[in-house]
């Protein structure tokens, strides 16, 4: 009897060892690297066609002579460089655009492996990442100090990375928001509490305090006011507790997602103020959103966005993708295999069965579709108005896909009334101005920074030709085409192998802000 007791118990032992052990192996499974190509003190693109993004112009025939990734020259004529210690490339019959900016992503700490390389390979070489951390390292979330030290990485070539454009906090979203253990001030439970955070995100290098829905009123009021004396900014949700109108008029610059005009535009727009209920009047109401929304009142709030050069991200990715989450069209994306299937199953797979049920159902049939259709004529009716619109796609959101998804969202753009230009200012001008950055980067000229891309087609004639990406230049290094599908071809792998999936799963249970995400 005591044999059987024992051979039981060590099967038993086996049955939890040999797990235990595949998953720490995982975890401690040293991750790949990517090699950079080499960097050039100087870059010559000869005879290629220069888009320029300010007016549409074409500079045809131009030869770009590049020093230390700054624009030193752009010429109809021959320049004479230095051809052993010059890297010199063909632009014949091709066209030249400024590296397209994401304005809205979410990176983690396996973003250099699962994100980075396809964000280049993209030609998006600019990113506003709108995640953060509270007073420590978190096992999933990145903070400043991560994205700034990739930046170092980036400008001495030693990280396959776009540059990340202004440093955010952690979103700040009220005492549920913040796990125990931290700080009480991050909770903003009252006013005293505000220049607390506010002069701990200064000391951490951070641009922007990331707004989320459920700030409390008064706090977010006096952040708004007092931010700029720390030489911050707000940007991110419109919190749910006051008006869009009393957003912008403190002073919030930028806001996220497409729903901001919706909220604010129905006979009941009060009762999404509650504290209490908003939540749920929300999930049972959406339909009365869009068939009680006043265009009027939109008018009204986009014309106010416009004299206070308050931005708008409408992030359309994700509006779409709640619309087709039924479809299998929609759902069967090629760009799949780029995603972890810890992703895919613990994440996307569940919200988009959730989407899919309340596209069937019958109370909630058509709701999101006719949601979304109302936010694209929004978009072009703000942007009328002179609402500056930025690019951003909410990276790591369902069905959100790094650098892929810049491109859908410009295409989208033009669907819903911009030209193939004013969509492409989305994505590059607009933010470059947004962030005080346009002086560097945004459009080709000399004197700026030489972030490009080369493309096979005129994206003025369709804007889809932005896929069309014969090479991608950035901080002197040159990614070629065959460069651009090993980058595609790193990430790909990662995303399939065993100990990135792990890592990834390891991170997410580890992480106590991702706890509290999830339970609220």
């Amino acid at each position: 009897m005591k044999k059987k007791v024992f051979k039981f118990f060590k099967i038993i032992l086996i049955m939890i060892l040999i797990p235990t052990l595949i998953i720490a192996v995982g975890i401690i499974w040293p991750t790949s690297k990517i090699t950079t190509p080499d960097r050039f003190h100087t870059v010559l693109i000869k005879s290629i066609h220069i888009i320029d993004v300010h007016t549409g112009g074409i500079l045809e025939n131009r030869n770009i002579l590049i020093e230390k990734n700054k624009i030193t020259r752009i010429d109809s004529a021959n320049i004479s460089v230095d051809e052993q210690n010059t890297l010199q490339i063909d632009g014949t019959g091709k066209y030249a655009i400024p590296g397209l900016w994401d304005m809205h992503t979410h990176s983690n700490q396996h973003s250099p492996w699962l994100h980075h390389p396809i964000y280049i390979a993209n030609g998006v070489t600019g990113i506003r990442d709108m995640s953060g951390q509270l007073n420590r390292k978190d096992s999933y979330w990145v903070g400043s100090k991560e994205r700034l030290k990739w930046n170092a990485e980036l400008n001495a070539n030693q990280r396959v990375s776009p540059r990340y454009i202004l440093q955010s906090s952690y979103q700040i979203d009220g005492p549920s928001s913040v796990p125990d253990g931290f700080p009480n001030y991050f909770k903003l439970n009252n006013t005293n509490q505000v220049d607390s955070l506010l002069g701990y995100y200064k000391n951490e290098n951070v641009d922007f305090i990331k707004i989320y829905q459920q700030i409390p009123v008064e706090s977010y009021k006096k952040l708004a006011r007092n931010a700029q004396n720390y030489g911050l900014h707000i940007a991110g949700h419109k919190p749910m507790f006051l008006s869009l109108e009393e957003a912008v008029k403190l002073g919030q610059r930028s806001f996220e997602h497409g729903r901001i005009f919706l909220f604010e535009s129905f006979p009941e727009t009060d009762s999404l103020k509650n504290p209490h209920n908003w939540k749920s009047y929300f999930s049972k109401n959406k339909r009365k959103l869009v068939e009680q929304y006043n265009p009027e009142t939109a008018h009204k709030l986009m014309n106010l966005m416009h004299t206070e050069n308050a931005h708008w991200v409408p992030t359309l990715q994700t509006l779409k993708f709640e619309a087709s989450a039924h479809k299998k069209e929609f759902l069967d994306n090629p760009n799949l295999k780029y995603v972890t299937s810890v992703r895919k199953n613990l994440w996307w797979k569940i919200d988009a069965n959730n989407n899919a049920k309340r596209n069937q159902t019958q109370e909630t049939k058509g709701v999101s579709e006719k949601f979304y259709t109302i936010v694209k004529k929004q978009i072009q009716q703000a942007y009328d108005r002179g609402v500056p619109i930025m690019t951003g796609t909410d990276v790591t959101d369902s069905y959100t896909f790094a650098g892929f998804s810049v491109h859908d969202e410009l295409i989208d753009l033009t669907k819903c009334g911009l030209t193939n230009l004013e969509a492409l200012k989305t994505a590059t001008i607009i933010p470059a101005k947004y962030a005080h950055k346009n002086h560097l980067f945004g459009s080709i000229e000399k004197g700026k920074m030489a972030d490009l891309i080369l493309l096979n087609r005129n994206p003025l004639q369709d804007i889809s030709n932005t896929k069309e990406i014969h090479g991608v230049l950035i901080n002197g290094v040159f990614y070629d085409t065959q460069k651009l599908e090993e980058l595609k071809t790193f990430t790909a792998s990662q995303a399939s192998s065993f100990h990135m999936n792990v890592k990834t799963l390891f991170s997410l249970f580890n992480s106590p802000l991702i706890r509290v995400q999830f339970a609220d």
